[in-house]
């Protein structure tokens, strides 16, 4: 099985992603198979059908991804620029001021109104940061699949008991 995911070679996304057949070329028919060659069969299949699929979508994604990065770049750039270009604007309003104040006095007025606008999005920024809650949902499903899986062990096992070499 092979798949073209349609990006250009050296993009660092690979061009087709390779399968393993589903079928064995010499696989007995279901009438001379046993049960239990079936069963393998099927498992060996669905394995393969799955790291399949599993090398699709990672190469989809990685293909995605990579373009949005790319996307994010003009956004970040366009976002310097216009950071940089806040400060033409505030020697234009403090040049405004000026017609109807000192200069010295225009300057305070914007510099001030600047750090007024700081100290209250500094404000709402603590605000927010202080809601963030750690995920209890998650942490607590955690703890209900470590109690279900085989190897699970108290918490309140003996201090010298260690597991067995693996």
């Amino acid at each position: 099985m092979s798949v073209t995911n349609g990006n250009r070679p050296g993009d660092g996304v690979p061009t087709s992603i390779s399968g393993i057949p589903l079928t064995k070329v010499d696989a007995p028919t279901p009438r001379d198979a046993s049960v239990g060659d079936l069963v393998r069969d099927v498992a060996t299949q669905v394995s393969t059908l799955f790291r399949a699929e599993v090398q699709l979508a990672k190469a989809e994604v990685t293909g995605e991804v990579k373009k949005g990065l790319q996307g994010s770049l003009f956004f970040v750039l366009a976002l310097a620029v216009l950071t940089f270009s806040s400060f033409f604007f505030f020697f234009f309003l403090a040049e405004l001021l000026d017609v109807w104040v000192p200069r010295w006095l225009a300057f305070l007025i914007v510099f001030l109104i600047m750090v007024v606008v700081t100290a209250l999005l500094a404000l709402i920024g603590y605000m927010r940061v202080r809601k963030v809650r750690a995920p209890s949902k998650t942490i607590d499903s955690l703890k209900q699949t470590k109690s279900v899986l085989p190897n699970h062990q108290d918490d309140q096992a003996p201090a010298g008991r260690h597991h067995a070499a693996r």
